[in-house]
C-alpha cells in the first residue's frame, strides 16, 4: 500500500492560511460600538409618601408565594411553567437565535472547503488514456473591516433578546394564571353569595304571603318580592357563565383543552386576601430588568451592529485561498510526490458602481436604528406608567374594599331591622324591597372588589417584571420537554450535541 503523503501536506498549508487569517482578521471593525442610551428614570415612586410602600427590593423570584401563601396558585404556576405552549414557542425561538449566532460565528471560517475528485477516460487516435485527479482547495473572506465581527455581535444581542422574550412570557403566564384562579375563586364566592341573598329574599317572599294571607298587606307585596327573587336567581347562570370561561382559560394556561379542573379546585375557598404594605424597590433599580426593557435594548444593540455591517459593502473584500492536489494517469501514481499541484491566490472585490445602493442600506440601518432607540426610550416610559398606574390602583382597591366592607355591615343590620319592623307593621314593604335590593349589590361590589385587590396586586409585579427568574439562570432550552428533543434528535442527528 503506497504512503499517502498528500494529506498531512494539505492539513499543513490550511493551517498556514488559517494563521495568515488569524493574523489579518479583526485590522479595522466599521460602524458605532453600541453604548447603552441615557434614558429618563423617576427617582422615587408617587405612592411613596401617601401609602405604606416600601423601598426595600421586592421578591421578584417567587412573589406569588410571599403575596397570597396560596398552595393551589403555587401548583397552578408550575405546571403552566411545564406545560404551556406559548412558553414552549418561546424556548424554541431561543434555540433558533441559538443557531443563527452558531452560523454568524461560522462565517469567519473558511467560506469554502472542497474535497473534490474524479476520473476522465479518454480516446486519441485509438489511444485510450484515463486521469485520476484528487484534491483540496478553499477560500477566506478576510475580516478585515470586522464584517463578521459585526455580525456576531448582531446575533448575539438577538440570542439575548430572544431569551428576553421568554423571560417577558415567563411574567406574563404567571400574572396569567395567578389572575385567572382569583377570578375564578372571586366568581365563586359571587355564585354564593347570590344564593345566599336567594335564601334571605325567599325568607321576605314567605313573610310577605303569610301577611297577605292574613289580610295585613295586599297581594302588591307579594308581587314586589317574588320580582326581586326572580331577578336575583336570574344572575346566578351569568356568574356560573364566567366562572366556567375562566376555568376553561386556566386550562388553556395549563396547555390543556378545556377539562373538568375539580381536581386542582377541589371545593371553593375564600379569595385569596393581601397585606396592603408592600416592597417594590426604586425605579432606577427595578425598571432595566424589566424583561420587555431588557429585550428591547438587546434588539437596539443588535441593529447597532447592523450598521457596520453595511458600511463594510462600501469597502474592498478581501479573500485569500488555495488548493492542492495530485494528478496522475494511473491511480497507483496518485500519491507519489511529482504528481502534487497546488496554487495560492488572493483577490479583493470592490462594488464600485453601487455605491448609491450601498451608501442608502448604511442610511436604512441606521434610520432602523434610530426607530428602535425611539421605541426603548419609549417603554422606558410605558413602563414607568404601567407600574405607577398599577400601585395607584392596588392602594386604591384597598380604600375601597374598606369602606365597602363597613357599607356591608351596615346593609345586614338595615336588613335585620327592616324585617322586624315590617313584621311588626312599623314600615311598608317598599322599604324592605329597597334594603334587599341594596344589601344585593353591596355584597356582590365588597366580592368584586376583594378579587379586584388581589388582581392589582398581580397587576403590580407583572408591571415590575416579577417571576422571571424563576427559571434560575437555567437556559431555556434546557427547560424544554424531554421527549421534544428527543423528537428532534431523531429527525437530525446531527443535533445530539445540541440538544443534550
Amino acid at each position: 500500500m503506497k504512503d499517502i503523503r498528500v494529506f498531512p501536506k494539505v492539513v499543513y498549508k490550511k493551517v498556514i492560511l488559517s494563521g495568515i487569517m488569524l493574523m489579518m482578521s479583526g485590522c479595522m471593525t466599521l460602524g458605532p460600538d453600541y453604548n447603552r442610551p441615557e434614558v429618563t428614570l423617576q427617582e422615587n415612586w408617587l405612592e411613596s409618601q401617601k401609602t405604606p410602600l416600601l423601598n426595600e427590593s421586592p421578591q421578584e423570584k417567587l412573589w406569588w408565594k410571599t403575596a397570597f401563601n396560596e398552595p393551589q396558585i403555587n401548583e397552578l404556576i408550575e405546571l403552566a411553567l411545564k406545560q404551556n405552549l406559548s412558553l414552549r414557542s418561546a424556548g424554541l425561538k431561543v434555540l433558533q437565535s441559538q443557531q443563527q449566532l452558531a452560523i454568524a460565528i461560522g462565517n469567519q471560517y473558511p467560506q469554502q472547503q472542497q474535497l473534490s475528485g474524479g476520473k476522465n477516460r479518454n480516446k486519441s487516435d485509438s489511444v485510450v488514456f484515463n486521469q485520476y485527479d484528487l484534491g483540496f482547495n478553499l477560500s477566506w473572506e478576510i475580516d478585515f473591516w470586522g464584517r463578521f465581527k459585526r455580525q456576531i455581535e448582531s446575533a448575539s444581542e438577538n440570542l439575548e433578546a430572544s431569551v428576553a422574550n421568554y423571560d417577558e412570557i415567563v411574567v406574563s403566564l404567571i400574572s396569567q394564571v395567578a389572575q385567572t384562579y382569583i377570578l375564578i375563586r372571586t366568581y365563586q364566592d359571587r355564585v354564593q353569595v347570590a344564593r345566599q341573598n336567594i335564601h334571605l329574599q325567599k325568607e321576605s317572599l314567605r313573610i310577605a304571603r303569610a301577611k297577605f294571607r292574613a289580610g295585613d298587606v295586599s297581594e302588591l307585596d307579594v308581587d314586589q318580592a317574588e320580582t326581586l327573587l326572580n331577578n336575583t336567581k336570574a344572575t346566578v347562570p351569568s356568574l356560573e357563565t364566567s366562572l366556567q370561561q375562566f376555568k376553561n382559560n386556566l386550562s388553556f394556561l395549563l396547555g390543556k383543552p378545556p377539562q373538568e379542573l375539580n381536581y386542582l379546585l377541589q371545593t371553593t375557598q375564600a379569595i385569596p386576601s393581601t397585606r396592603i404594605s408592600i416592597a417594590l424597590g426604586m425605579p432606577q433599580d427595578i425598571i432595566r430588568q424589566r424583561p420587555d426593557i431588557r429585550a428591547a435594548e438587546h434588539r437596539l444593540a443588535a441593529q447597532s451592529a447592523q450598521i457596520g455591517f453595511a458600511q463594510s459593502d462600501l469597502y474592498p473584500h478581501l479573500f485569500i485561498g488555495g488548493s492542492i492536489g495530485t494528478s496522475a494517469s494511473h491511480s497507483n501514481d496518485l500519491f507519489e510526490s511529482q504528481s502534487e499541484v497546488w496554487d495560492v491566490f488572493g483577490l479583493f472585490e470592490w462594488k464600485l458602481f453601487n455605491y448609491g445602493r450601498l451608501k442608502s442600506n448604511v442610511r436604512l440601518q441606521d434610520a432602523r436604528f434610530q426607530q428602535l432607540l425611539v421605541d426603548y426610550r419609549n417603554a422606558i416610559l410605558q413602563s414607568q406608567v404601567e407600574i405607577e398606574n398599577a400601585i395607584v390602583a392596588y392602594f386604591k382597591s384597598h380604600e375601597q374594599l374598606k369602606s365597602y366592607k363597613l357599607a356591608a355591615e351596615a346593609s345586614q343590620r338595615a336588613i335585620d331591622v327592616s324585617k322586624t319592623q315590617y313584621q311588626n307593621g312599623l314600615i311598608d314593604f317598599n322599604t324592605v324591597i329597597s334594603t334587599l335590593r341594596a344589601h344585593v349589590q353591596q355584597l356582590d361590589l365588597l366580592s368584586s372588589t376583594q378579587g379586584t385587590v388581589a388582581t392589582n396586586l398581580v397587576q403590580v409585579y407583572k408591571a415590575l417584571g416579577g417571576g422571571w427568574k424563576v427559571r434560575n439562570d437555567q437556559d431555556p432550552v434546557d427547560l424544554l420537554p424531554s421527549d421534544m428533543k428527543e423528537i428532534m434528535r431523531d429527525r437530525t442527528k446531527y443535533w445530539e450535541d445540541v440538544l443534550h
